[in-house]
């Protein structure tokens, strides 16, 4: 896949329409974690310097296609504002003669947010009006979304049939280092998947075990895939109509060589509660009136193994109960583990992304991915229509 980015173009005199993902949370009226505005800096502050102009668009919330003052972009304009460390300019709606004229008089250097492009139902349906519209306020339209870009949306994907179309350096960033895990990535290569439920994984695991040396399978969705293989789970949470699914990943993965890991070992509770007693339990089968919570040692130890040995880990959900401190520790130890690995570590998926957060060790992976649910299906393999909008 290789991608038009912001690198191949000519910006000087322009005017760049910018899609970001400024979905950010906020509490009375102030942004409270503003990570997204962050790693969308770098793509504007290159445009700006290149001479453009810039003219930026996000949703905020779901306000379900109406206007609605309680998800206007005016906290995020000033958090912008103050981050970019020059004056953002708040447009009064996201399309229509007055945003044009506010876009129009734009100089370079200067910056435009215009109000939340949810505000109209239209954004969501990708509608070629609405995104013609938008497109009438620049001359290059550039993404740098990837947390929207598997969402067939007028900002994401629209747009870019009106205007010459780029990928911004988060995009770009996102691409180079996920893409090549789907591809021919450098052996041993890890997979290590977690979560609650084999539903929403298991395509990702039937993707990456193409590629892989060897799956990890932890957290909840651990316990189908031991019930299958005739484990006691007690009271550990099943999914009995994937167990068949289960089973044939097994049997693929076996005839593929590749080293599946299932918890040999737990960290278990007699009720899902944060305050509920640590019951450790040395072997695979967990007893009648408990719930498996967390992988124990012996199944972090040979985690930790394997990715000592890999040359690209890919890490996508949390071991365990990571929320209930008690029951955090396993997640917290692939964590570690990956923060002084010298493989290429990708972190993907929002609960493994907030975990990594949660122990301040982002810094120490190779890439964090921004987008939960678009890094997911990224994996799966799927194509997204915001990346696919944005190929050379």
């Amino acid at each position: 896949m290789v991608l038009n980015t912001i690198l191949d173009g000519d910006f000087a005199g322009k005017r760049a329409l910018v899609r970001v993902d400024f979905n950010v949370p906020l509490k009375d009226g102030v942004v409270t974690d503003d990570t997204r505005i962050r790693s969308a800096l770098p793509t504007i502050e290159h445009l700006l310097n290149a001479g453009a102009s810039v003219v930026v668009m996000s949703h905020l919330g779901r306000p379900k296609g109406k206007k609605n003052p309680d998800f206007s972009m005016a906290p995020v304009a000033k958090r912008f504002s103050e981050l970019l460390g020059k004056p953002v300019t708040l447009a009064s709606d996201v399309i229509g003669a007055e945003v044009e004229k506010a876009a129009t008089a734009l100089k370079a250097g200067e910056v435009l947010l215009l109000e939340n492009v949810r505000f109209y139902a239209e954004e969501e349906a990708n509608d070629p009006a609405f995104a013609k519209s938008l497109a009438a306020l620049a001359d290059v339209y550039v993404n740098d979304a990837f947390g929207t870009a598997h969402r067939a949306h007028a900002s994401t994907e629209g747009v870019s049939h009106f205007l010459p179309s780029y990928a911004g350096l988060l995009i770009e960033k996102e691409v180079k280092f996920m893409g090549p895990l789907l591809a021919n990535p450098e052996k041993p290569f890890v997979a290590i998947i977690g979560g609650s439920k084999v539903s929403s994984k298991i395509s990702v695991l039937e993707s990456l075990v193409k590629t892989c040396s060897a799956v990890v399978i932890g957290g909840g969705m651990a316990y189908t895939f031991l019930l299958e293989k005739g484990h006691k789970v007690g009271k550990s949470l099943v999914e009995e109509e994937y167990r068949a699914t289960a089973a044939s990943f097994l049997k693929k993965a076996d005839e593929l060589g590749v080293n599946v890991i299932l918890p040999v070992d737990h960290r278990c509770g007699a009720a899902f509660d944060e305050n509920t007693p640590v019951v450790a339990i040395d072997g695979p089968d967990i007893p009648d009136d408990l719930i498996g919570m967390d992988v124990g040692p012996k199944t972090v130890a040979l985690i930790v193994d394997e990715i000592k040995g890999a040359k690209n880990v890919v890490w996508n959900g949390p071991m365990g109960v990571f929320e209930f401190a008690a029951f955090a520790e396993g997640t917290l130890e692939v964590a570690k583990a990956l923060a002084v690995s010298s493989a290429t570590t990708v972190v993907g998926g929002g609960d493994s992304v907030a975990a990594i957060n949660k122990f301040n060790l982002a810094d120490k992976i190779s890439h964090v991915s921004t987008g939960g649910g678009a890094s997911l299906e990224f994996l799966e393999g799927k194509t997204l229509p915001g990346i696919k909008a944005l190929e050379k």
